[in-house]
């Protein structure tokens, strides 16, 4: 009997799978942080023979060529990916072996156009006991269609319809183990469990409920999607031609505040990690407020531009915070990490730099009706329709770098979104275009509807 572990990147609402048999394995979909894992299976006596990928990633850097350098395991890939690296293209209906286990491609174009599954037989099975999902069928959803662009989407969304059904056609025993879940801007919509089964998909999903009526589901799975991070067209592109191979998380140096300095002078952004009422109460100027928690990535993915050089600003305990920005940035591709400043603002301080700082508030003490306030509200266009504060004005967070010249520079632009979470990235925005600014730091426009109502 094979084993399937689970492993979880909840920054990214995305899941790897490791496929045992014997003392042989194969891991499916890993993140770029392979490491820990690599060490994990050496440790327990594992052969990695095969990196399956499903797909030609949109959200994060694959771990794929990490695994290829450190133990060298083949990658094996969908057939029409394009890979220019090492690896085994599998067509629909293509096999390989982990252990005992048989292993066979499932071609479910939708998702990308070349999403490939993958069923896994156990000896002398007739029917697989499990099937790697990726991001074709999700537990309580689908995956997205729309993410290489308008021109391809409807043509996508049919072939995620057809490719549903034929997985639909499995067994009702049938183990779904998807790549995306809960938290992935991959999915159309997800439920909060990982993994699933095909019986009860079939009872609960409600994209599964619309394969009766092509139409129908091509129109709902189209309708009212959110924005995606920014930096997700860099994302395909990069895996195709194959990462660099780090061997390992890179260092991350301490700079003192000449260097950090001369590094924004020659063209780093500073992103400066804590949280959005110390930010406010002061921070260099010129930096951006992206709270280092589990959207640390995504956000800075967001409004950060892809590939520049990064200096960063942490909170304490500085250690632990530098392994954690490191790992999460590495994700997605923002290799270029100068280093974290050195005592922080305390120090730059010490230095005789200066500092710059803005109002915040809670959504209750919001100045509305001041006449040289504009309101600035940067949630998604789905959180649009369900109201807005009267007066303001929206623009998604992240457009917000390509539009910021739209605000007048004359009046405070007071930023807010739903928790303060998203507005202090987008203060912090302001504040470096040289527009006066202020943040909405908790509560935000629900908690405003709902006091109004």
């Amino acid at each position: 009997m094979s084993d399937i572990e689970l492993i979880r990147t909840p920054s990214l609402g995305d899941n790897s799978f490791l496929l045992i048999s014997g003392d042989e394995a194969a891991v499916v979909d890993p993140q770029r942080d392979a490491w820990p894992l690599i060490d994990a299976c050496t440790g327990r006596g594992l052969s990695v023979r095969y990196v399956l990928e499903t797909h030609v990633h949109n959200d994060y850097v694959s771990g794929a060529r990490e695994w290829q350098a450190a133990t060298g395991a083949v990658v094996a890939g969908p057939a029409r990916a394009a890979y220019a690296f090492p690896h085994l293209p599998l067509d629909d209906g293509e096999e390989i072996t982990v252990g005992d286990v048989t292993v066979c491609a499932l071609a479910t174009p939708g998702h990308t156009p070349e999403h490939t599954a993958y069923l896994v037989f156990e000896p002398g099975a007739t029917a697989p006991t499990a099937v790697f999902t990726g991001g074709s069928l999700m537990v309580g959803g689908a995956g997205r269609t729309d993410l290489l662009g308008p021109d391809r989407a409807e043509e996508l969304t049919r072939a995620q319809f057809r490719s549903l059904r034929r997985l639909l056609a499995l067994a009702p025993q049938t183990r779904v183990l998807p790549t995306h879940g809960a938290g992935s801007f991959c999915a159309a919509s997800t439920a909060g469990s990982t993994t699933s089964t095909l019986d009860a998909e079939r009872r609960t999903n409600p994209a599964l409920s619309l394969l009766n009526d092509e139409e129908r589901f091509v129109r709902d799975r189209l309708t009212g999607l959110p924005r995606h991070p920014t930096y997700y067209r860099h994302m395909a592109p990069t895996n195709r031609a194959g990462p660099a191979v780090l061997s390992g998380l890179p260092s991350v140096p301490s700079l003192s505040p000449e260097e950090a300095e001369r590094a924004v002078a020659a063209g780093a952004w500073i992103v400066d990690g804590r949280n959005r009422w110390s930010f406010a109460d002061a921070h260099l100027p010129g930096s951006v407020n992206v709270e280092l928690d589990d959207s640390f990535a995504a956000h800075v993915g967001s409004v950060v531009p892809f590939g520049g050089p990064l200096v960063l600003l942490l909170p304490e305990p500085t250690g632990p915070a530098a392994v954690e920005a490191r790992t999460q940035l590495l994700r997605i591709g923002y290799d270029a990490v100068s280093g974290v400043l050195a005592g922080g603002v305390a120090g730059w301080q010490a230095s005789e730099r200066p500092v710059a700082g803005y109002p915040a508030c809670d959504i209750c003490e919001l100045p509305v009706d001041a006449d040289d306030v504009t309101l600035l509200d940067v949630r998604q266009p789905g959180e649009w329709a369900a109201g807005v504060l009267p007066g303001s004005r929206q623009i998604f967070l992240g457009d917000l770098p390509q539009r910021i010249r739209e605000l007048p520079c004359g009046r405070r632009v007071w930023a807010v979104c739903a928790s303060g979470r998203r507005a202090a990235v987008a203060a912090s925005l302001l504040d470096r275009a040289g527009i006066p600014t202020g943040v909405v730091a908790s509560g935000g426009v629900p908690t405003r509807l709902a006091a109004a109502a």
